[in-house]
């Protein structure tokens, strides 16, 4: 299974983008109970359809677009709460640990 977090917006646009593939039996026992607590059918599977569903848009913010296996979600920043939290900075972890985010992706953070 491969889990992708790609995060974009915030006041310098930049995207963010990090990647597990979890193909070993280990990874996939780590990583199925992280991505089966998200609930991805109450959430919108596009960054557009996020920005419409969450009232109160709030500009310069980041959204993450969350992708594991087939599921797919998109949420803002002050939706990123719970499972969804968990399974990001997990995710964005175990990235960095791996070598960092794909080639191409902005590796400073926001000031």
């Amino acid at each position: 299974m491969k889990i992708k977090v790609e995060r974009t917006g915030g006041i310098a646009a930049i995207t963010r983008v990090w990647t597990v593939d979890a193909r070993t039996d280990s990874d996939l026992s780590q990583w199925q109970p992280i991505v089966e607590a998200c609930p991805w059918d109450a959430v919108p599977s596009t960054p557009r359809a996020a920005a419409a569903a969450f009232e109160a848009p709030r500009p310069d913010r980041f959204i993450y677009s969350i992708t594991a296996g087939q599921r797919r979600a998109a949420l803002p920043e002050h939706a990123l709460t719970g499972p969804w939290r968990i399974l990001v900075d997990t995710a964005r972890a175990a990235a960095e640990e791996a070598g960092g985010p794909l080639p191409g992706a902005d590796t400073g953070e926001p000031g």
